[in-house]
């Protein structure tokens, strides 16, 4: 009698998650395929939109909505669903590093960072929230602006910093064209973020623009006093 091949579904749950390929686990997640296409099958072809071989997850983050919706069988929301999986994959390892990193030099926050924010294609700001120690106590995106730049609010960065009892900030953001030399804005941003922070006994540590694989650090630069940067 012919023995019956078990369905991922079945699978995992006869045999744990580690039991299926990469292509059965996104068929999962996915349920149905399209006509002729099972769900496992349509896995693979999402697998293969970057990767040659269909193996490889690390081929999801790449991947973008309308080259998802392109592919026959998935629709908004199946592409919804596969980009928050890749973005719930990229925060748990994110996490796991930031729990584990010590972010004590302008270099080691720019290598941290500079993934997620070299290819955006608008200027976002961060300010990272830190205790006397310097270790990171929470950040958030304060800003999202256009192409050429983001407006900072010193009041709803310090709204934000009170509330996370942070004692240090530090500014990040990046610039789309990939040159991370500042602008006269963002040093008078940064100037006028620095002098608040003054006021209120909150020190800004330093201010790091991300370009293309390259940083700048408005603290090497000398464009922050030691009397706002020291210990």
């Amino acid at each position: 009698m012919q023995q019956i091949k078990e369905q991922p579904y079945e699978r995992f749950l006869s045999s744990g998650p580690g039991s299926l390929t990469n292509a059965e686990l996104l068929g999962i997640i996915l349920r149905t395929g399209t006509k002729g296409i099972s769900a496992v099958e349509l896995g693979r072809r999402v697998l293969g939109l970057h990767d040659p071989q269909c193996e490889s997850l690390s081929a999801l983050p790449g991947i973008s909505m309308e080259e998802l919706r392109a592919l026959p069988g998935i629709g908004e929301v199946k592409a919804v669903k596969l980009l928050c999986l890749s973005e719930i994959a990229r925060r748990i390892v994110r996490e796991k590093i930031r729990n584990s990193q010590k972010f004590d030099s302008p270099q080691k926050i720019a290598d941290y960072y500079m993934e997620s924010m070299r290819h955006l294609d608008r200027e976002q700001t961060v300010v990272l929230h830190f205790d006397s120690k310097m270790s990171l106590l929470g950040e958030d995106i304060m800003t999202v602006g256009t192409v050429s730049g983001a407006l900072i609010s010193p009041r709803e960065i310090f709204i934000k910093a009170l509330q996370r009892q942070a004692v240090r900030i530090v500014l990040l953001h990046n610039h789309p064209s990939g040159d991370p030399s500042p602008s006269r804005e963002d040093i008078i941003s940064t100037r006028q973020v620095s002098k608040a922070g003054e006021i209120l006994g909150i020190i800004l540590t330093d201010h790091i623009i991300i370009g293309d694989l390259s940083y700048c650090s408005l603290k090497e630069m000398g464009l922050l006093s030691d009397e706002t940067t020291k210990p």
